[in-house]
């Protein structure tokens, strides 16, 4: 890459084959629904298989469980979430070579020993539980690790902070049930995701959870004023509750200067379910962007706090130079230039991820809240 020294390069590429590195959240889930679709060839398309992740230096990914909602969305939606499970499952089964199914930070050091990718399984979106604490229950027995507590609507319990529009508040926030839902989290030993939510909802969260609350794929406010990215208030009061920021690499999302894309081919692009994707704007965001937020974010909070959670497969644009997930020992790199130490970086890189994961299931293993007096199973 232009301007990037060989050494440093070099280096982030031993880096990699050394440490733990964790994507929190990418969509190929949504490519693995179609049986024709190995994994395991080198695709042209698209930014994850397994060939590239092994390129990259990849120990573990996040696939994230989702299916779109729609504004009157009245249940059903848990039965689409569990054949994704099913499915992701059924993947690792199969390809017992190269991946394994993991739930834990041990499971991830794990097949790390033995060089294999960590699968782990994260449900993006609250409409999936159907208003019900017991299908939430049944996503965690079923391996699932995070809830990410929006996606792009509104649910019966928690604000979205939208997507590509902005939302007019529904609840201001949480609703009683919502708040409900993060004390099962807690419970559950699963991992509380605030990408995707209103500001409201953002607050009321930290407010309720005891464990570390994560942003799996939310890039800095501070650098690109997006609703879905997160202020430098918000990233320093994850930090103090021990939680993580996990920067998202698309564009609309780390580039100011990106144009809002035509909804039509937004619809579109949504409704490929994860089929090669077609450009929605020829804009190109330059790849210091994305070093730019993870910059700023560790500026703010120091490496303690702060991830990657690319969003691949998940998104119509990437920035030049990191086009699919082979490219992230060049992240690496540039983090390097500008002065981060392997210390540094391989905290960023996983370490703080597994921090957050221990902490969760620590908290539920010492009987969490064991049983949430009151607390009503569905909304």
């Amino acid at each position: 890459m232009i301007g990037m020294s060989d050494d440093n390069v070099a280096l982030a590429r031993a880096l990699h084959r050394r440490v733990i590195v964790v994507d929190t959240h990418c969509d190929t889930t949504q490519r693995l629904m179609n049986p024709d679709w190995d994994p395991a060839i080198r695709h042209a398309d698209g930014h994850i298989d397994w060939p590239r992740l092994r390129d990259g230096g990849v120990a573990a990914v996040f696939f994230a469980v989702w299916a779109q909602a729609t504004a009157d969305s009245r249940g059903g939606m848990a039965d689409a979430a569990d054949a994704q499970i099913r499915r992701l499952q059924e993947v690792a089964r199969r390809h017992t070579d190269a991946v394994v199914g993991a739930q834990t930070a041990q499971d991830i050091r794990q097949a790390k020993a033995q060089g294999r990718l960590a699968m782990l399984i994260g449900i993006e979106g609250g409409h999936l539980i159907d208003d019900s604490l017991d299908v939430l229950g049944r996503f965690r027995r079923r391996g699932a690790t995070y809830l990410t507590l929006t996606h792009a609507l509104h649910t019966n319990w928690a604000d979205s902070a939208g997507v590509h529009e902005p939302l007019a508040p529904r609840h201001g926030g949480l609703t009683e049930f919502g708040r409900d839902v993060i004390r099962e989290l807690n419970r559950l030993g699963m991992m509380v995701d605030v990408s995707h939510v209103s500001d409201d909802t953002f607050w009321q969260v930290l407010d309720v959870s005891e464990t570390p609350v994560i942003a799996t794929h939310s890039s800095c406010r501070a650098v690109a004023p997006h609703r879905r990215n997160v202020s430098d208030d918000m990233i320093r009061s994850l930090a103090a509750r021990g939680g993580t920021v996990h920067i998202n690499f698309a564009s609309a999302f780390l580039d100011p200067d990106y144009p809002p894309p035509d909804p039509k081919l937004v619809h579109e692009w949504f409704s490929a379910g994860g089929a090669p994707r077609r450009r929605v704007t020829n804009h190109v965001t330059r790849f210091e962007w994305l070093v730019d937020h993870l910059d700023h974010a560790l500026q703010l909070v120091g490496p303690d706090h702060v991830g990657i959670g690319s969003d691949f497969d998940g998104v119509p644009s990437l920035p030049e130079g990191m086009e699919d997930c082979s490219k992230l020992p060049y992240l690496t790199a540039a983090l390097l230039q500008r002065g981060y130490s392997t210390a540094d970086l391989e905290k960023v890189l996983g370490a703080n991820v597994l921090r957050v994961m221990e902490a969760c299931q620590s908290y539920a293993q010492r009987g969490g809240l064991r049983e949430v007096a009151g607390t009503a199973r569905t909304a």
